[in-house]
């Protein structure tokens, strides 16, 4: 049985596109989805060191992604999200330091896909939890050769 550690910070709680951002606003989205990696993270690793087959999963964004936001033929190129997709960047880039400064535990990042929760509500759309929970299990259940350090949709790796 592997040890396993999901993290969601999750709040989109950006300001409208064309509303500039203020510091209090990137304070508490960043707190959420990059601090909170940390926290989850640092509070996990005494008993991740411990297990036999330890792997870590951060529910991050392709909307992070500098492939996918420069990229014309992606969704995430016409979405602005100034502060939730600077976030998830932020998010991405701990999971893969945390790989590198720890070589005996699988760090992966996720993009879930569009996914329909209360987040995501004026957004038609979205695919249910369940759907959308499947490559969070598929890296969070890895064998002893899993992958590390990489961001995964449900059809393996992407470019970040």
């Amino acid at each position: 049985m592997a040890t396993s550690s999901r993290r969601n910070p999750g709040t989109r709680r950006t300001p409208p596109s064309g509303m500039p951002a203020s510091g209090p606003t990137a304070l508490r989205v960043f707190d959420t989805n990059a601090v909170g990696v940390v926290r989850v993270t640092e509070a996990a690793l005494p008993l991740l060191r411990r297990s036999p087959n330890p792997t870590v999963v951060t529910v991050s964004s392709s909307a992070g992604s500098f492939w996918a936001t420069t990229n014309p033929d992606r969704p995430e190129y016409g979405m602005p999200a100034l502060l939730y997709a600077s976030s998830k960047a932020a998010a991405t880039m701990l999971t893969l330091q945390y790989a590198k400064a720890n070589p005996g535990i699988r760090f992966n990042a996720v993009e879930p896909g569009f996914t329909d929760t209360d987040m995501t509500a004026a957004m038609a759309g979205g695919r249910s939890p369940r759907d959308s929970a499947r490559v969070i299990v598929r890296l969070a259940t890895p064998g002893a050769d899993g992958p590390t350090g990489t961001l995964q949709d449900e059809h393996g790796e992407l470019p970040w």
